[in-house]
């Protein structure tokens, strides 16, 4: 599975910006996706992920609300919505493929990563 994330970017705080993760070489519609952060000098956090068949969904406490993920199969792509956003919200987000098809917090879960879009919030 080859992933490939996109719309990063510099936003004031307040702003909205949209993730996308396209994904090819697998049946996307059999696997669960994620979202994932890394802050310069921090862990990996989970932000966010969604089921195969996006009857769940799955978010962090600290973007909930404000995130929203949604997944078109049809074209094979995820989409990371994020509104009021914050400084704490800079990092680099990362999307991952859970082959299990469930979705998880747990980054352990995942099969499969993306590359990573630099999102930055400026204050």
């Amino acid at each position: 599975v080859q992933l490939q994330a996109s719309g990063g970017g510099l936003v004031e705080a307040g702003g909205s910006l949209r993730l996308s993760c396209s994904a090819s070489g697998r049946t996307f519609s059999n696997f669960a996706m994620g979202w994932f952060r890394q802050a310069p000098g921090k862990e990996r956090e989970f932000v966010a992920a969604i089921n195969w068949s996006s009857s769940r969904t799955y978010y962090a406490d600290s973007v909930k609300g404000r995130f929203t993920l949604s997944r078109d199969n049809a074209k094979n792509t995820v989409h990371l919505q994020m509104s009021s956003l914050k400084p704490e919200d800079t990092a680099v987000y990362y999307c991952a493929a859970d082959l299990g098809g469930s979705g998880s917090y747990d980054y352990r879960e995942y099969d499969y990563w993306g590359q990573g879009t630099q999102v930055t919030v400026s204050s």
